[in-house]
C-alpha cells in the first residue's frame, strides 16, 4: 500500500471534500481523484462515497488502520533523521500542565527553550515524530508503575517523580474536614471532567475498578488555575497532586487514602538525546535517584 495513497485518502476523508484535501496537500483535485483511484483498485473495494463524500464501510475499516501507520512512518523517518543530522540547538519539551513542577521548571536550560502543554495522548506522538525533543507526562498509577503509554513507535521513557494525590473541594463541603478520602466513596460525586489539566476522570474510574464518576461540567482547557477556580465556586470536584492541590484559594486539598495511588510523572523521548536535550535528561534523572522516585 503506497503511503503516499494513503495519506491523500485520509485527508479527504477528514476534509469531506476532494477540491479542500487537494488544497491542503498542494495536489490538483484530478491527482486527488487518482490517488483515491488507484487506492481503491489496490485494495479491491470502493472506499469513499461522492455525493456526499464519506467513508464507505470498507473506507472506516481503513482509517482505523491509517492513523497509526502513518504515524509509524513519520516516527521511522524522524528517528532516522535524528541519528543522522546534526543536533538542532535549543530544545523543545512537550508536557502535560501537572507534569510541570517545580524541579523540572528549575532543570529547564536558561534559554533556547520551547515548552509546548499538549494532551497527554498527543506528547507520545510528537516526540516520535521529532515535533518534540523531549516529553513529560503524568498520571495515576499505583507507586512505582510505568503509565500505559500508547504504542507509536520505540521510545525510551523514566519516571522521574511521584507524589500523593488529593481530592480538591470547595471550602464548606460537607467532606472538606475529613483528614483522608476513598475515592470509591467519591464514585457518585460532581467531578469536574478536565483531561488536559487534572487526572482524567477515566483514570479513576480504572483504579477504583469501574465506578460511575460522573461529569458535572467539562473543561477542554489547559490552565489549572482555572480548574481549580471551578472547584472552588462548586462546579465539582477534581483530583490533582497534592502539590497543586494545596493552598488553592477557596478550596480543600484532602488526601486521598485508598487506593493506593500516585501521581506518576513520565520522561519520554526517542533514540540518543543530544545537546541541551541530554543535559536535561541527565538533570531529571538524577534528580529522580537522589529523590528515589526515577
Amino acid at each position: 500500500m503506497d503511503p503516499h495513497l494513503l495519506r491523500t485518502y485520509v485527508t479527504v476523508a477528514r476534509l469531506a471534500s476532494f477540491s479542500e484535501a487537494a488544497r491542503e496537500l498542494g495536489y490538483t483535485q484530478s491527482a486527488v481523484s487518482q490517488h483515491i483511484a488507484a487506492l481503491e483498485q489496490d485494495l479491491g473495494a470502493p472506499l469513499l462515497t461522492r455525493r456526499p463524500v464519506s467513508p464507505t464501510a470498507a473506507g472506516e475499516r481503513l482509517l482505523e488502520h491509517a492513523g497509526p501507520l502513518l504515524l509509524r512512518l513519520a516516527a521511522a523517518r524522524a528517528d532516522v533523521v535524528r541519528m543522522a543530522a546534526a543536533p538542532a540547538p535549543g530544545l523543545t519539551l512537550a508536557a502535560t500542565p501537572t507534569a510541570l513542577g517545580p524541579a523540572v521548571l528549575a532543570a529547564l536550560p536558561a534559554a533556547g527553550v520551547t515548552l509546548r502543554v499538549l494532551p497527554r495522548d498527543e506528547i507520545p506522538a510528537a516526540v516520535a515524530t521529532g515535533t518534540a525533543d523531549l516529553g513529560l507526562l503524568d498520571g495515576l498509577a499505583a507507586p512505582s508503575d510505568p503509565l500505559r503509554l500508547p504504542d507509536v513507535a520505540p521510545l525510551t521513557t523514566h519516571g522521574v517523580g511521584e507524589e500523593p494525590v488529593a481530592v480538591l473541594l470547595p471550602v464548606g463541603h460537607p467532606l472538606a474536614g475529613r483528614p483522608g478520602l476513598r475515592l470509591a466513596d467519591l464514585a457518585d460525586a460532581r467531578w469536574l471532567d478536565a483531561p488536559d489539566a487534572a487526572l482524567p476522570l477515566a483514570q479513576l474510574r480504572a483504579a477504583t475498578g469501574g465506578g460511575v464518576f460522573r461529569s458535572s461540567l467539562r473543561y477542554d482547557g489547559s490552565d489549572v488555575r482555572t480548574l481549580t477556580t471551578l472547584t472552588a465556586t462548586g462546579h465539582g470536584l477534581t483530583l490533582l497532586p497534592r502539590r497543586t492541590a494545596t493552598g488553592v484559594p477557596g478550596t480543600v486539598a484532602v488526601p486521598v487514602t485508598a487506593p493506593r495511588v500516585v501521581h506518576r510523572v513520565e520522561l519520554v523521548y526517542g533514540g540518543t538525546p543530544v545537546g541541551a536535550a541530554a543535559d536535561l535528561v541527565a538533570s531529571l534523572l538524577d534528580g529522580a535517584r537522589d529523590t528515589g522516585e526515577g
